[in-house]
């Protein structure tokens, strides 16, 4: 077998490989002596088939298998004794199109190779760290937006009529051609209206009820609705209404707290300060983030691979394209044009991924198993009851659990690099980090 260099420009690479007649046959050869004992053919016994024979019947099917192998074996070979690695796919094409057994088979790979990423000195490296305190106005806020979603009610004046948000307390009967049917009636029942707690045009039909009254609603099961003997049929429900309530915040005290799982309030506002503390850190760390990839941007600069550039710009433009144009879906749209500007971040991006790939591979970071899981039930949260389909979903789909993967691999890049570098902690108000995490978003957007 030879293989023979054509193309060394920057990092593009091409190879001639030779695999030769006799090579072939002699893998061919091999393969059905390695099948020859498994082998049953009428007239002989297992394993005892004639080679010769063999050949004729099997041999045209190994030949194309001794071909495959062989190119890969060739391919494999060059990688591990060049160290090159290719971006994408090499693309490999047959260049005897005429060929027929007893040839030698001509092959062409062409494939751009990853660069030489240079060593990066952490120390070089010198960030600043948002720092930012819960401040007690931030945490009554906070506070008064719980008593909100904690809030109680209580009885408007006599003869008030209900508005939208309102709870009122009622008796009701349904029933569907005049007979009451199991489920439909209820006594004391709170119905805070707006809350689409029952079924569409039912709450609607009792704004502007007052204490005292009797109203009749009627309404229209769904043609999904749960129960079977109720779907599409049409119900009257008989309503006494019993008082009207106005929705009021809680009181903030200790018996809120309570309510929110804290011991008293003092605790629940400790509680409070903890996690808007944790949130500040989340955005601080996004803005430290960014400054570290501009620093590691203007630290190193390498040849990038031209094809990993331009996928990444088409993806960007068509990213792009579908945020200014939502109500396209799919790709049936006309091509999209990739701009300088696609160009450009797309060269930092494929830069940046690089040297961080490279970095993480040095430093041995690796995504734990647990960690994935945890992600994917993180990310399963968004489609309720269907948590389980999801995360089968992922399991058996090895492109989402890389999707899914590389941010994680990045954020431990990230954080392995901040451990090395200059870090100078910086106290900040609200406002000034506000500012900073805007600054980031008119930036990606």
């Amino acid at each position: 077998m030879q293989v023979t260099e054509t193309l060394n420009e920057g990092l593009k690479r091409g190879y001639a490989i030779t695999v030769t007649a006799a090579e072939l046959e002699a893998k061919v050869n091999e393969k059905l002596a390695e099948a020859q004992p498994e082998v049953e053919m009428k007239g002989f016994r297992k394993g005892k088939v004639p080679m010769a024979l063999l050949k004729k019947q099997f041999g045209q099917r190994v030949m194309g298998e001794a071909m495959q192998e062989s190119i890969d074996g060739a391919m494999s070979e060059h990688f591990e004794s060049s160290g090159d690695r290719p971006a994408m796919q090499p693309e490999v094409k047959m260049t005897n199109e005429d060929w027929k057994e007893g040839d030698d088979v001509e092959v062409t790979m062409a494939y751009e190779a990853l660069p030489e990423i240079p060593a990066v000195d952490y120390k070089a490296i010198n960030l600043e760290k948002m720092v930012v305190k819960a401040e007690d106005s931030a945490v009554d806020e906070a506070l008064a937006n719980l008593a909100e979603t904690a809030q109680d009610f209580k009885a408007r004046k006599k003869g008030t009529k209900a508005k939208d948000g309102d709870q009122i307390v009622m008796d009701f009967v349904g029933k569907v051609d005049g007979e009451a049917f199991d489920g439909g009636s209820a006594e004391d029942y709170p119905l805070v209206l707006g809350s689409n707690s029952f079924i569409p045009g039912f709450e609607e039909q009792l704004v502007g009820v007052k204490a005292g009254e009797e109203t009749a609603v009627s309404v229209t099961f769904p043609e999904d609705y749960q129960a079977e003997n109720l779907k599409g049929k049409e119900a009257t429900f008989d309503c006494t209404i019993k008082e009207v309530k106005e929705p009021v915040a809680a009181e903030i005290n200790d018996e809120m707290a309570k309510k929110f799982g804290a011991d008293d309030l003092e605790a629940l506002k400790g509680q409070i300060a903890e996690r808007l503390e944790a949130e500040y850190a989340g955005a601080a760390r996004a803005v430290m983030k960014r400054g570290l990839l501009d620093a590691l941007d203007g630290l190193v600069d390498f040849d990038l691979p031209p094809s990993l550039v331009d996928a990444e710009a088409k993806q960007i433009a068509h990213q792009l394209w579908h945020e200014d144009n939502p109500e396209v879906e799919g790709h049936d749209h006309p091509e999209i044009e990739t701009t300088e500007e696609h160009t450009t971040l797309a060269t930092r991006r494929v830069r940046l991924g690089l040297l961080l790939a490279e970095i993480g591979q040095k430093a041995e970071v690796e995504v734990s198993d647990a960690e994935m899981t945890q992600a994917i039930m993180n990310q399963a949260r968004q489609y309720p009851g269907q948590e389980r389909q999801f995360f089968e979903f992922v399991q058996q789909n090895q492109q989402m659990q890389q999707q899914m993967r590389a941010p994680l691999f990045e954020d431990k890049v990230v954080d392995h690099v901040f451990d090395q570098a200059e870090i100078a902690e910086k106290e900040v108000s609200k406002d000034d980090l506000q500012k900073a995490v805007e600054a980031l978003e008119e930036e990606a957007a």
